[in-house]
């Protein structure tokens, strides 16, 4: 029986981790699959080595250096003195994955790498990282095949997994009874992320900013989102002060009822895209990571609503910018401002037709079971 084992670093990894692993299996029949993973894998009945617990926490206090340097050690020495698959699969999480990729490829075992870092937005440098200890590309934007193929990296584009695993739009009128909203007021949610850290920076200025939107306007009502991966007890700390309802485990259903979001950074903001949600994307985080960021990134724009149109149709509010005012000003545009706000939706139509309707994981897993037969 052939043997792969796969990396992801966070929940989202851990979803797409799922769909590639359950099209192997159509595709394969019987396959052993180990990894290091989340609650999804685990339930698909893919054994795991190690959960996120560890892996989670973004900074540079000794440790989470640490703890990141420990388990890459712990599961190099195990994939290629013990477990020894056929294959490895890395997904995302391009910090702790290209460490361990150099040691895993020394050892013989094929890496393949779905989702790989995002080498066109920040440290280009890693592309060369990525062609001594990758040895197939599976890229998810159609702009980076013709990047990796400049370099002599062999690639297969798959196609961005949120065009097939989208859900379709919620019932709004349903979605609102559901969960108690009037219909007959505008929805704002806010996206404060999936990260403690995110939270810590994040949260606060959001929910005052939605205080000041309420209380200038009685027609809005406002919901939280709480990221399934963290627990009712962490979230519960950054809710102080606040009443407005907290909905876990429906993301895709509230973003697509929503009249306008506020959104943490990430891959929510494509999410919201697709689904034409009017948006913000706000960040924030620790000034020494925000002055290293500036030092190495390739482009200035942050979210991929953006950077697939490559022109601004997502207001950014970043770092020094993020408060409560410039918050609302946004907001406010989208949901008083007709003219502006369909023509913001029109813009995100186009990034749609920029993605293409390939079916991202099974294009990922044809490649790996292609490999595997052979």
């Amino acid at each position: 029986m052939k043997k792969l084992f796969i990396v992801t670093g966070e929940y989202s990894g851990d979803i797409h981790a799922t769909h590639v692993v359950r099209a192997l299996r159509e595709q394969l029949g019987n396959i052993e699959i180990e990894a290091i993973g989340g609650e999804s894998l685990k339930n698909e009945g893919v054994k795991l080595f190690s959960d996120h617990s560890k892996m989670e926490s973004v900074g540079l206090s000794p440790k989470i250096i640490i703890d990141h340097v420990m388990l890459g050690k712990r599961v190099v020495d195990y994939i290629t003195k013990e477990y020894k698959p056929d294959a490895v699969l890395l997904i995302d999480y391009g910090g702790f994955n290209l460490r361990i990729a150099k040691y895993i490829k020394r050892s013989g075992i094929k890496v393949f790498y779905y989702i790989p870092p995002q080498v066109w937005a920040s440290r280009k440098g890693r592309i060369n990282k990525i062609k001594q200890n990758v040895d197939e590309v599976l890229c998810i934007f159609p702009f980076e095949k013709d990047l990796y193929e400049s370099y002599g990296i062999k690639v297969h584009y798959c196609g961005h997994p949120l065009v097939s695993q989208l859900p379709a739009r919620a019932d709004k009128k349903e979605f609102f009874e559901k969960h108690g909203f009037d219909i007959n007021k505008k929805l704002v949610s806010i996206f404060p992320g999936s990260r403690v850290f995110e939270l810590k920076y994040l949260m606060n200025t959001f929910i005052k900013a939605a205080q000041n939107l309420q209380k200038r306007h009685p027609d809005l009502q406002f919901c939280i989102s709480h990221a399934p991966n963290l627990s009712d007890e962490v979230y519960n700390k950054f809710l102080k002060n606040t009443d407005f309802k907290v909905i876990k485990g429906e993301n895709q259903a509230l973003l697509s009822v929503s009249d306008a979001l506020i959104l943490a950074s990430g891959t929510v903001a494509l999410e919201a895209c697709l689904y034409q949600t009017p948006m913000i994307i706000a960040y924030k985080g620790p000034w020494l990571l925000y002055f290293v960021y500036l030092l190495v990134r390739c482009i200035k724009r942050v979210s991929l609503p953006n950077i697939i149109a490559n022109k601004s149709i997502v207001p950014e509010i970043i770092q020094g910018n993020l408060n409560v005012h410039n918050i609302s000003y946004e907001i406010e545009k989208f949901l008083y401002d007709s003219g502006y706000r369909e023509q913001n939706i029109k813009a995100m139509k186009e990034v749609k037709n920029l993605l293409s309707e390939k079916v991202s994981s099974k294009e990922a897993a044809l490649e790996i079971s292609e490999f595997l037969k052979a």
